[in-house]
């Protein structure tokens, strides 16, 4: 007679520190220059060891958010410290910073600076196979325009997401086409909320749709402005002022 071995339980989970940090951070409720929970109130919250709580606190500091203060606790940094294009944070930044209106201004700033210029060089190099990749994405934008149900206005971002992806590869700079995945959560955050605040979705697809053209059509001074275009609605639906000293928002290309 055969005896199976019994399968034991799958082993709980201990809850997750540095998630209800990063939620708390990204959120807003603990700025920069703030203290986070010291750790012995972190093990009873939690109830867990003090070793736990500190490898958690570790995967903070590790990625610049968070400074331990010999004799004082552990201290939010300023923005300016923060790896923001380290996968764990970029990943916390796509959950949790929505309500968080510096960040969006930041990542917004930084799209305005770049984006244009990628579209640019798309303009001026996509094949045929990225024409096809920008163009199905846009297709998907158009199906969920209007769209009434949660479901559908997450298609209708996801989509959006994709379509300026393909434009960062369309520019074959391996830089860029890197950069596209990296930046995949944070460009995320800001479709999915300006799209929720539009009030003018015709107008967005309209710039996106132009967009398309100004590359396909190899005119990169109008994949320029038409990339500008989509950006500053996107400040527009999200009420920031993104800032004057940004490239992208007040040059034109030669």
């Amino acid at each position: 007679m055969t005896v199976t071995p019994s399968k034991r339980p799958p082993k709980p989970a201990r809850p997750s520190v540095v998630e209800y940090l990063a939620e708390a951070i990204f959120s807003g409720r603990y700025q920069p220059g703030d203290f986070v929970p010291k750790e012995i109130d972190l093990c009873e919250q939690f109830a867990i060891n003090r070793s736990a709580v500190r490898s958690d606190l570790r995967q903070l500091v590790d990625v610049g958010i968070i400074a331990r203060i010999s004799g004082h606790g552990s201290k939010v940094r300023d923005y300016e410290e923060w790896n923001i294009l380290d996968p764990s944070v970029t990943e916390w930044m796509t959950r949790y910073a929505s309500p968080n209106p510096r960040i969006q201004r930041e990542i917004l700033a930084f799209r305005l600076d770049v984006e244009p210029y990628v579209a640019m060089t798309a303009a001026k190099r996509a094949k045929a196979r990225d024409l096809v990749a920008i163009e199905e994405a846009l297709e998907g934008m158009n199906r969920y325009l209007h769209a009434a149900s949660t479901e559908e206005r997450r298609l209708y971002s996801d989509h959006d997401v994709a379509f300026h992806v393909a434009i960062f590869k369309a520019s074959h700079n391996i830089v860029w086409a890197q950069l596209s995945h990296i930046l995949r959560p944070s460009i995320h955050l800001l479709v999915e909320t300006s799209n929720a605040s539009t009030a003018d979705p015709d107008a967005s697809f309209e710039h996106h749709r132009r967009v398309m053209e100004a590359i396909r059509a190899r005119r990169p001074r109008e994949a320029f402005l038409a990339a500008r275009d989509v950006l500053q609605g996107t400040a527009e639906a999200l009420g920031i002022e993104p800032g004057d000293g940004t490239l992208g928002s007040w040059l034109e290309p030669a």
